[in-house]
């Protein structure tokens, strides 16, 4: 057990190293993004939206958008391992309000990142039911499990190596989307609105509308990932140039896949239909070229979401790491392999809880959770916390500057906020208890190390 009496004394057995290029870091965003979320959200989101469910992954895309110029230029100007956790204590004060926020974003990351890794083998489940039925509730999950463990034993390695994996997962992403939108597009015969029904008179009333805002809740889930690249920025190279560029690619290349994707569904399968497809991707490739044909494209899907698990793990794992060699969390976690040289530790812990998690929760039950978990202190957080950086050290250094600011910080904040109010009441409450008790765990942990606000804050702010 570490000495709590004491400052924690990281423990770093060596720097990471950067060696992932653009390819890389884009492959490792885009497969982190897609995932298994837009092939069992798809129905959801027709379900809410019904012939409008379009607008609702472009008001998703806008978000990511806007939210990925606050990634960009906080990436570039602190390119470190941990992402979110570095952005917030630089931006809050390394010594004392930062040092809250930093821990709070762990704290939950402990919590939310073994959700999403959860969610993600429950799809995977869920769609290798198609291949083989899985009767008894006991075998879904335990396929979930083993999934988790999988993704442990590929992740177990030097960052290089899982670089080039990385981008052979993505070109299996890469296939199944652009063989879903050349069925739609060969074999439409539906018209689908890209704009509300109506015309642009009723745009104003589908934006703000309560359907709008719970469909907007399960596309943002499908996007979420574009700053994944930040959680490895201590191992990109040039990444004042990389990360913002691997950012975009990867935001404005999934929102095309997206569109093109549900718009080839809808085309082909009436959305009356497909909200209802508990399998619609195996489902549309069946009406359009027979049961075998099915199969390979929901191997695919499953391909698809295991590669975005392992971009998730990936990531995720930098971050208890980026705290601990900070000294802000236990010292165990700052460890890097001895000959592999990755952060081992923090790896096998939110990988085991994630098993743990697999074999509890149903998807259903966490997407909301999610994201009411993450949106006050990390994006709302983070988006404040760039405007107190560039008002406290200008923006002279910064070498990616977003365009029109405040614009996108405003726009973000605000329909982060939406998103909060739109995931319900029980999320937000869950959410709010999670922070609460993070707020009291950082309290003990700050009283035990003699450190603010139980004792003077060392250095400046």
């Amino acid at each position: 057990m570490p000495d709590l009496d004491s400052p924690a004394a990281p423990a770093v057995s060596a720097p990471l190293s950067r060696r992932l290029g653009l390819v890389q870091a884009t492959a490792l965003n885009m497969i982190d993004m897609v995932g298994i979320g837009p092939f069992v959200t798809l129905p959801l989101v027709m379900g809410f939206m019904g012939p409008n469910f379009l607008l609702a992954w472009m008001v998703g895309a806008a978000l990511s958008l806007a939210d990925g110029f606050i990634w960009s230029e906080l990436g570039a100007a602190y390119p470190e391992a941990g992402g979110s956790y570095r952005f917030l204590k630089l931006a809050y004060g390394e010594h004392k309000w930062g040092r809250l926020m930093s821990f709070l974003y762990v704290w939950q990351t402990l919590v939310q990142a073994p959700l999403v890794v959860a969610s993600g083998a429950i799809g995977f489940t869920q769609y290798f039911g198609y291949l083989v039925p899985l009767p008894e509730w006991w075998q879904p999950k335990l396929v979930a499990g083993a999934v988790v463990l999988l993704l442990i034993g590929l992740l177990y390695r030097r960052i290089e190596d899982v670089g080039r994996l990385g981008v052979l997962l993505w070109v299996g992403v890469l296939a199944l989307m652009g063989w879903l939108i050349f069925g739609g597009l060969t074999h439409a015969t539906i018209a689908v609105n890209w704009l509300p029904e109506g015309g642009i008179g009723q745009l104003p009333g589908a934006l703000i509308s309560v359907a709008m805002g719970q469909a907007t809740v399960k596309t943002i889930y499908s996007y979420l990932g574009y700053y994944n690249v930040c959680h490895l920025g201590g191992e990109v190279k040039e990444p004042q140039k990389l990360i913002p560029r691997s950012i975009f690619l990867s935001i404005l290349g999934i929102m095309a896949l997206y569109l093109l994707m549900n718009w080839s569904v809808a085309s082909v399968i009436p959305w009356q239909d497909a909200q209802h497809s508990e399998f619609i991707v195996s489902t549309f490739v069946e009406k359009l070229y027979g049961a075998t044909a099915a199969k390979v494209a929901t191997a695919l899907v499953l391909w698809v979401a295991f590669a975005s698990l392992f971009a998730v793990l990936l990531g995720y794992s930098r971050i208890p790491y980026a705290a601990a060699a900070d000294g802000e969390f236990l010292p165990i976690f700052a460890k890097t392999h001895p000959t592999k040289n990755f952060p081992h530790v923090s790896l096998l812990l939110l990988g085991g809880v994630g098993f743990v998690f697999s074999l509890l929760f149903r998807l259903g039950e966490v997407i909301s959770a999610i994201l009411a978990m993450r949106i006050l202190v990390q994006f709302v957080g983070q988006a404040v916390g760039l405007v107190l950086l560039r008002r406290r050290n200008g923006t002279a250094h910064l070498p990616f500057k977003m365009p029109l600011y405040p614009l996108p910080v405003v726009l973000a904040v605000v329909v982060w906020l939406w998103v909060l109010v739109s995931t319900g009441r029980v999320f937000i409450l869950s959410g709010l208890a999670v922070t609460a008790a993070g707020v009291v765990a950082f309290l003990l942990w700050s009283r035990q190390l003699r450190r603010w606000p139980f004792g003077a804050a060392t250095g400046q702010e």
